[in-house]
């Protein structure tokens, strides 16, 4: 039992209760009447015995109840707070995951992660020392809520108001994002500090305590570095089971426009094999349905890790148009946000493109394999014709430049082999020998399916890029290929001449040149790529548009407005679903929004978290109020026995 205001009680008891009890030992003073008899008068016979100021005082049921009455008021005015257990921190800070795992509904009572957060937030905020009703400017504790994923959000400063800190916890929303702590850490390190001496008296460098509440599947644990004690791990979660769609992709057939191929991978984190039916459609129409076996996750044993189960599928179907292609998973589990995934199938278009070349033949043949709708063959010098005197470009979606680099280039999509043009801010730095590739990005559309592992380069160009260039592929002392983007042209350049390399003879180059042309031709760079992760943001242009209309997933919509770069912006991708913007001027543009995130679906709870500088174990006690005020209940005792007192005196006056 605590007191937070025990010298205003004393004060208040050293006046009242001597006042009180001196009320019973005054004699009641009466007027002197004669009467004829005092037969009926033996009270007031007894009130007269004495003729002193003062009376012996006597046992009195009424003054009994009143000092119990005025103690109980007493009391209250010391505010006594019942401690179940050792008080929090004096400065708290409430960091609630409200991540895509914790969205599982493995709770006791059926409710996702977040609600059990929510929950035991709030008994943590109901356990603060609060400042008490006469505190005589003393402080009680304060505390802050920040929600975060894969970014942190304030949702309420320091304050010692727990109507507000309880209303902050409330209103923290679930997202389908991945998780990350380091910024919401970041974050509650600076509004924890103050400058000078704060305001409560504490040091301005007293480190506030953290209170995490999540479930432990946190990305960037091992980069964090926290102070002995400053973190306190609330684990929410009690199940492992879950069967998550990890990867999807669909792709029209090299040569077969209306040929859609599908794959997807999924994985069981669960410790026994999972049967499920899988679900694909198109635009709403359910075309396949599977029913699949996926493995038990294997747990780690010694120093071999933990090996997750997983099966991949694909589906082959016809389809000529556009549609949003969906995979899902019918078996009901405990988190529903990774149970789906989506991705946007455009119409097949041909494509049609210029070769720019002196003879190139192997570069020929492969173009002629990506099923373009039109190919034309120039020399250098009759596109130099074409293009002189700022002529317009010629009307192809992709130019190809084998080996040419003229001094001026039309606004148009290039993909150059060799020596890169004079006026795009690139530099010819002279020439490498014997180079190999040693990285390329394996996932950018261009370079997607193609192996670079065991490419040898007899001659190539050193490179010399701007900033901001985006390097796809590199030898060890210079870029081997990039992407430059100048004056509304997109060029894709290839640091090499082709047939100084074996690369012509593999079936990865007309991978190459069909991935190249597609991106390219297709502008995939100019808009957002209409398949996104949660919390990307979707960009599409405005065309002279100044109004959208956003449809969410769950059908809310949202009214967007041009930005000064002419593109209608979205942020907040929060949840996993297809996103719709509709414009008067152009058709409907889909954008869906994937989890896809391995760590993520894995919710098995973590009972302990690495950090950099340690482990921190979860507590192993419920979250339970740990301070009680009294006082509450000592107001309500003094009303009832001032109540009973008037009962009593009531009953004795008839009497």
């Amino acid at each position: 039992m605590e007191w937070l205001t025990p010298l205003v009680g004393a004060i208040a008891a050293g006046a009242a209760v001597p006042a009180l009890v001196l009320l019973y030992f005054l004699k009641l003073k009466r007027q002197e009447v004669p009467v004829s008899s005092t037969l009926l008068w033996k009270r007031a016979v007894q009130d007269l015995q004495v003729n002193a100021p003062f009376q012996r005082l006597r046992r009195n049921i009424l003054l009994l109840l009143q000092l119990l009455a005025l103690a109980a008021v007493l009391f209250a005015l010391a505010q006594p707070v019942l401690s179940l257990r050792a008080g929090p921190g004096k400065r708290l800070v409430l960091l609630i995951d409200r991540s895509a795992s914790m969205g599982a509904t493995d709770t006791k009572n059926g409710k996702t992660r977040l609600t059990e957060a929510r929950k035991q937030a709030r008994l943590l905020i109901g356990s603060m020392r609060g400042p008490g009703l006469l505190g005589l400017g003393a402080k009680g504790d304060e505390a802050m809520v920040i929600a975060f994923d894969a970014h942190a959000k304030v949702m309420c400063n320091f304050t010692s108001n727990k109507a507000q800190l309880a209303a902050a916890v409330d209103a923290i929303k679930p997202t389908d994002s991945t998780s990350a702590l380091a910024e919401a850490v970041t974050v509650a390190r600076a509004f924890a500090q103050t400058s000078g001496q704060a305001e409560n008296n504490r040091s301005a460098t007293e480190a506030a305590q953290l209170e995490l509440f999540s479930d432990g599947r946190i990305g960037d644990l091992g980069g964090l570095t926290l102070g002995p004690g400053e973190l306190r791990f609330h684990c929410i979660g009690d199940s492992r089971d879950n069967v998550a769609i990890v990867a999807m992709q669909a792709r029209r057939s090299y040569d077969k426009a209306e040929e859609v191929h599908v794959f997807a991978t999924m994985a069981n984190y669960g410790y026994k094999p999972a049967d499920c039916d899988v679900q694909l459609s198109i635009s709403g129409v359910v075309r396949s349905v599977r029913k699949v076996t996926i493995p038990q996750t294997t747990p780690a044993e010694g120093d071999k890790p933990e090996a997750v189960g997983k099966t991949s599928l694909s589906f082959v179907l016809g389809h000529a148009g556009a549609g949003v292609v969906e995979v899902r998973q019918l078996r009901k589990d405990t988190l529903a946000c990774d149970d789906a995934a989506w991705t946007i199938l455009p119409a097949p278009r041909k494509l049609s493109a210029l070769l720019v070349t002196n003879g190139n033949s192997p570069l020929e043949i492969a173009l002629e394999a990506c099923s373009l709708a039109r190919l034309d063959v120039t020399t250098p010098a009759g596109f130099d014709a074409v293009v002189a005197d700022n002529a317009p470009a010629p009307p192809y979606d992709v130019i190809i430049l084998d080996r040419h680099a003229p001094a001026k280039l039309p606004r148009a999509r290039y993909m150059i082999f060799g020596s890169p043009p004079p006026d795009i801010e690139v530099t010819n730095a002279g020439l490498l020998k014997n180079q190999f590739i040693v990285d390329w990005r394996g996932r950018h559309p261009v370079l997607q399916f193609v192996n670079l592992s065991e490419l040898y380069v007899a001659e190539a160009v050193n490179l010399k890029l701007p900033r901001d260039a985006a390097v796809l592929a590199e030898f060890g002392a210079s870029p081997a290929m990039a992407l430059v983007r100048r004056r509304g042209s997109i060029m894709l350049l290839i640091g090499f001449d082709a047939l100084q390399t074996k690369w012509p003879l593999e079936p990865g180059f007309v991978m190459f040149c069909y991935n190249s042309v597609n991106f390219l031709g297709l502008e995939t760079g100019r808009d957002k790529p209409a398949d996104m992760k949660v919390g990307q943001a979707i960009a599409v242009r405005a065309d002279g548009q100044p109004l959208a209309t956003l449809t969410r997933p769950d059908g809310s919509i949202e009214r967007l407005t041009v930005d000064p770069s002419g593109t209608f912006r979205f942020p907040a991708t929060d949840r996993v679903g297809v996103y719709r913007v509709e414009t008067p001027a152009r058709p409907v543009r889909h954008c869906a929004v994937n989890l896809l995130d391995e760590s993520e679906s894995n919710i098995a709870p973590s009972k302990r978290i690495v950090l950099a500088t340690g482990d921190v174990k979860a507590m192993t006690t419920e979250q339970r109020r740990t301070n009680q005020d009294v006082w509450p209940y000592l107001v309500l005792a003094a009303l009832a026995l001032v109540c009973v007192e008037w009962i009593v005196y009531n009953s004795k006056a008839r009497l």
